[in-house]
Formats: structure tokens, sequence, C-alpha cells
């Protein structure tokens, strides 16, 4: 791993991917006339983020499975109100997959661990090695990864996220919020937190205890807060304690996953013109073939 401090942008694409497929029409196919809007849009958001952010490495995370992470092993119902991709997409995601290698980044993906603890690995072990990282994702979970030398950059909406602007945005520092999202829940990730506690009520919780383990720690506390109906809400985190502890393994983002972060690996050089080509070739993307060649 290099020396010297570096910035490294770690990529979360399946947001893009899925922005991609559902807002660019069905109509751009490839030569065989199977739908790529996906792999179009996700291939010119690259680009875009390559020319405004000029990164000097760049890692792409790609989520290996939406019904195998570890998360369904101890909670099966963890995610499992989503739809599946609808399978014009499934079909799209091996091609953004050799699209982002093709462009010269390095490419991670599990079927256990999700994009989200690939980039928590792979960030941990940079910044453990002095190194900077930007997170790139719309996804408010990677907002626990935030520190001094971590930033979440919201690519679509340009907004950038650093230790002040989470606290601003949730009410709690940037290591608080997998506890925020363990007490108030989280329907997008089906993650059930305690019922009847909102976000407000957490985050009030979160200004008086470190975690939701130092909550259950001094829970005899929890009744003496300037909080209205402490006593209730005393009584109801005693009665799901268990779901909170839970909800806590689901939404804090894991730091052990398979995955090394190379500093060479991760260097970005410039595309691959023999990948490129051929991967062009295949996809019919005549249009942006130029801008590849005047970025490599």
């Amino acid at each position: 791993m290099s020396r010297d401090p570096i910035t490294v942008h770690l990529v979360d694409a399946s947001p893009y991917i899925f922005r991609a497929f559902f807002s660019l029409p069905e109509s751009i196919v490839d030569p065989a006339g199977r739908p790529v809007n996906a792999v179009h849009g996700f291939a010119g958001f690259l680009l875009r983020l390559i020319h405004e952010e000029r990164p000097s490495h760049l890692g792409l995370a790609f989520d290996g499975s939406l019904t195998t992470s570890f998360r369904n092993e101890i909670y099966p119902e963890y995610k499992a109100q989503r739809e599946l991709p609808p399978a014009e997409l499934e079909a799209q995601l091996d091609d953004c997959r050799q699209l982002g290698a093709a462009f010269g980044a390095a490419t991670f993906i599990d079927a256990t661990f999700e994009a989200d603890d690939l980039i928590g690995t792979l960030a941990g072990q940079l910044l453990h090695a002095g190194h900077r990282v930007v997170v790139v994702s719309s996804d408010k979970d990677l907002a626990q990864l935030v520190g001094e030398r971590c930033e979440l950059f919201d690519f679509a909406k340009g907004v950038r996220y650093g230790p002040r602007e989470v606290t601003e945005k949730f009410s709690v520092r940037p290591e608080q919020v997998a506890d925020l999202l363990a007490l108030a829940g989280d329907s997008v990730d089906n993650i059930p937190g305690v019922s009847g506690v909102g976000p407000k009520t957490a985050a009030a919780l979160l200004r008086h205890f470190e975690s939701v383990e130092e909550i259950y720690a001094r829970l005899d506390e929890v009744v003496d807060l300037p909080l209205r109906g402490a006593r209730p809400l005393s009584d109801r985190l005693e009665r799901q304690r268990q779901v909170a502890l839970l909800s806590k393994r689901l939404a804090l983002i894991a730091a052990d996953a398979p995955v090394a972060a190379n500093t060479d690996e991760l260097r970005l050089e410039g595309a691959d013109a023999e990948r490129v080509d051929a991967l062009f070739d295949r996809l019919g993307f005549e249009g942006l073939r130029e801008r590849i060649r005047l970025w490599a």
C-alpha cells in the first residue's frame, strides 16, 4: 500500500445503476436488440464522476445478491419487502461491472457482504494507513463511515457530508447513525427498530447516551430524562431489548469483508482501450467512445 497519503474514491455502484435503468428508456438497446439503458447510464455517470472529480484512485463496490447477505442469515426478513430487480436490469449488471473494470477502476463484489460492507472495510483499511476516502453514494447508511478524513458525496445532488453535515442532517454524530437506525428502524432495509420510537426520540436518547449498548447498560436512567413519556419509553425499550440489539447488528456496516485495499490496484491510470472497444462494440455505444478516448 502507498506510504504517501492519497485520496481514494469508493463508489457504491448499485444506486447509480438502478437510477440509470429507471430513468433512461429501454429503447437504448445493443445491436441484438437487448436493453442496455442501465449500462449506458452507468457509463455516463462514471465518465462525469471521473471528469469532475479527477480521482487518482477509484474503487467500485457492487452488490452480489439482494437475498444472500449475512444479514439475511440472522434476520430473514431483512430487505424482504423489496422486489427483486427486473430481469431486464439483472441482465445488465455483469456488463456494468465489466464496464467499470474496462474504465480502469478496481471492482469489488461478494455474495455475502453487501457493497456497503465492502466500502466500509476498504475505507477502514485506507484510513488506518493514513489516506483520505470519498464515499460516493446516496445511501444514508454510509453516513456512519464519515470522519475527519472520510466524506460522503451524494454525486447526483452535488452534496458532500463531513461530520458536521451528518450531525445537522441526522441530529446524531456519524458513529451513532447505526444506533439511530437500530432504535428508529429503517423501512427501506426492513430493519425493525423499537416500535413507537421515531427518529426524533432516538436522536434525543443518543444525545444522552453514546450508543444502544449504553442505553441498555444505564436503562434505569431513561425515566429521569427530560423527555415526554419517559416512563413508557423506558418500559418499551426494556421489552424490545433484543429487537434493538438485533437492529443494531443489521444497521452496522461490517469492517471485516474479504477485500483488501491495495492502492496500486486502486490507482486509476485510464481506460483499457482494447477492453473498452470490445465492450462498446458489443453494446453499441458509439456515442460514448470518443469521450473515453479523450479521457484516456
